[in-house]
């Protein structure tokens, strides 16, 4: 069973995202990220819930900081460089840096509706 961290700034729709994942036979585990809690990942030190996962599924939003949201980025693919990462983002298009344009990120822009996470996920893991 593919395991997928999900994290989201707002815990109903990471509630929701959780179950259509579920639904769909992963194995999701949420986290509330950056936002309202010390995340390791952003001070560059491990955290067992990304170590663990196949995949991580982040909202672009998890931190308000533009700088802080590259850092996190760049982070995860530094120290993480075998995990692929989703990011999410309602409605506005993603400034990709050269690291995530390189194939190291999917964005899935729009409502994260079951299908799209499906299809991310499986497009990020393929890569």
């Amino acid at each position: 069973m593919t395991r997928v961290l999900v994290v989201h700034h707002d815990i109903e729709l990471a509630d929701q995202e959780v179950d259509s994942l579920r639904r769909l036979g992963y194995e999701p585990v949420e986290c509330s990220g950056p936002q309202d809690s010390a995340c390791p990942v952003l001070r560059g030190e491990d955290c067992p819930d990304v170590a663990d996962a196949d995949v991580l599924v982040y909202d672009a939003f998890s931190t308000n900081d533009p700088a802080s949201r590259q850092q996190l980025v760049d982070n995860l693919v530094r120290m993480y460089p075998s995990t692929p990462i989703v990011i999410t983002t309602l409605g506005m298009e993603l400034q990709l840096s050269a690291t995530e344009v390189a194939g190291k990120v999917v964005a899935l822009v729009g409502a994260p509706t079951a299908e799209k996470l499906d299809a991310a996920i499986k497009e990020a893991l393929a890569r």
